[in-house]
């Protein structure tokens, strides 16, 4: 239902499983780019969904950003909207109302390493490699989401030289949840996002604010945050029903009130 030309999206259950479909490699248009946008914004206000996948079709997960696709600096404003879309696509992920865990099935270069920066969980597959080759282009861009998943060292090494590592290395640094067989990689990630589906919908909701916001609050001011979001969690009817559903030993029943 909300599938589009590059990117499709399947349900199972309550998590949405989103697929990039741009052959050859998935590299990112601006088109795609507002497509994700799209897609994202939809899950965020959507209530029969609690929780997605994000994957891809083929043996690269994103070759980052499609060169055959730059803006003109020649035309007034289109490098403005260029990298407004650029910002964004990233950020409807990260600002997804609902977690997002993602299924790197394969390369994930550039652009393609800042989507699953943006995600909240990470899986990849035994074959995905990693890289932020801008500056062989002559470019410089990627640091900020560099700098969310590695140390000081490697994120400038990476930056600097355009080097690549592989899913094993990310799984020895604890950046990435799990290394699968390809066969297994996204039974994995929807295994987590069913196991996320399955909590309060508003307590994930606030869970997935808190998450995002601490990142960048003193540790005072963050965990006076969570304490208010707690407070307002614990009138609601779903918080009601776990605690009689504990006390009585089953399932809840939540209803997202």
């Amino acid at each position: 239902m909300m599938g589009k030309e590059h990117v499709r999206v399947e349900m199972d259950g309550m998590v949405a499983l989103v697929t990039l479909a741009r052959p050859p490699v998935n590299a990112l248009n601006r088109k795609m780019r507002h497509e994700i946008v799209e897609i994202f914004d939809e899950i965020s206000q959507r209530d029969d969904i609690r929780a997605a996948v994000l994957t891809a079709e083929g043996k690269v997960f994103c070759a980052g950003a499609d060169l055959k696709d730059r803006p003109d600096p020649a035309n007034p404003g289109d490098f403005l909207e260029h990298n407004r879309i650029t910002r964004e696509t990233g950020n409807s992920i990260r600002e997804c109302a609902k977690p997002v865990v993602a299924a790197i099935n394969g390369t994930a270069l550039g652009a393609g390493l800042g989507l699953m920066a943006s995600c909240d969980i990470y899986y990849a597959s035994e074959n995905a490699v990693f890289g932020m080759p801008e500056i062989n282009v002559g470019l410089a861009g990627g640091a900020a989401m560099l700098n969310s998943l590695f140390g000081r060292s490697t994120m400038r090494r990476m930056f600097f030289t355009g080097c690549r590592l592989t899913a094993q290395e990310l799984y020895e640094r604890n950046i990435i949840e799990a290394v699968t067989k390809p066969e297994d990689l996204v039974a994995t990630a929807m295994k987590t996002a069913q196991d996320i589906a399955a909590k309060a919908p508003l307590a994930m909701k606030y869970a997935k604010e808190s998450a995002n916001m601490v990142e960048n609050m003193p540790q005072r001011d963050a965990y006076r945050l969570e304490q208010n979001y707690t407070m307002a969690l614990s009138k609601t009817e779903d918080a009601k029903e776990a605690r009689m559903a504990f006390l009585e030993k089953r399932d809840p029943v939540f209803k997202g009130r």
